[in-house]
């Protein structure tokens, strides 16, 4: 008995350091998080972020427009689709931080340079049910949780097409031609969730989930040519936004300015 009572725990030491193990090595998977299992795609890469101290498997492709330390998996993901989709790498732009006022940024997740205009988008990662109209100041999260969905939780969001509204306004200040063009709000919901009842959407603005992002893009560019008098100011105007990026300054002030905005320390409950 005694006996038998000892290899039982041997192995079942075993199995707890096999375990750990797995986890010690497990890799954090990053623009195929939403793949499917039997997906083994011919640019994919183990590349080491510096930023989070993991390896991450991304879209070797990347490199020619970012750095998997900037942004987030969703936001590469979406980078990946465009490519996929057969967009130029010199015509996409990651993570701009767009002047807006004498001391203030936007941040600005994705933009798109095209012959019908400028697409800008704006990535969200949520899980659960989401409701909301296109007017509407705040959205709605639902979470369900036990046993048949016995519970219920709602959070409250910003909503992202006014967001991307406030976004674009921004890019149409920096010049006088980054005014007239045409733009294009385009707003992904990434993650386990549900567009439940999604309504009033304004003209030239779409919101989809990442399998139904090729659908926006044919939409998009079945409109006219836009009428760009200098190609080269929106392409410098959208790579300085980039560049902004790369301060670890703007970004800390970009921060302190949503957190002043939201007022949140200034709440006693």
């Amino acid at each position: 008995m005694e006996n038998y009572i000892g290899i039982l725990a041997l192995v079942l030491i075993c199995l707890l350091l096999s375990s750990l193990s797995k986890r010690r090595t497990r890799k954090r998977y990053t623009y195929y998080n939403y793949r499917p299992r039997n997906y083994y795609p011919k640019h994919a890469v183990l590349l080491n972020n510096n930023k989070s101290g993991e390896q991450d498997i991304v879209d070797d492709r990347l490199n020619e427009i970012t750095s998997i330390d900037r942004g987030t998996p969703s936001e590469h993901e979406l980078i990946s689709a465009l490519l996929d989709y057969g967009i130029s790498p010199k015509a996409i732009f990651h993570d701009l931080y767009v002047k807006n006022g004498e001391n203030g940024f936007a941040q600005i997740d994705v933009a798109v340079a095209t012959k019908v205009g400028i697409i800008v988008f704006e990535v969200k990662d949520y899980s659960g049910w989401i409701f909301g109209k296109g007017q509407q100041n705040q959205w709605t999260q639902v979470l369900s949780h036990g046993f048949k969905y016995q519970t219920t939780k709602k959070y409250r969001f910003y909503n992202p097409v006014l967001q991307n509204e406030s976004h674009i306004n921004i890019l149409k200040k920096q010049s006088k031609q980054m005014n007239k063009i045409p733009y294009y709000s385009v707003i992904v919901f990434y993650g386990d969730c549900e567009l439940r009842d999604i309504s009033f959407i304004p003209s030239g603005t779409f919101v989809a989930k990442p399998h139904r992002l090729g659908e926006v893009l044919d939409t998009i560019f079945a409109n006219p040519d836009a009428n760009y008098t200098d190609k080269h100011e929106i392409m410098n105007i959208l790579k300085s936004a980039v560049d902004n990026g790369n301060d670890s300054e703007t970004q800390n002030k970009h921060v302190e300015n949503i957190k002043d905005m939201l007022g949140k320390d200034r709440i006693f409950n």
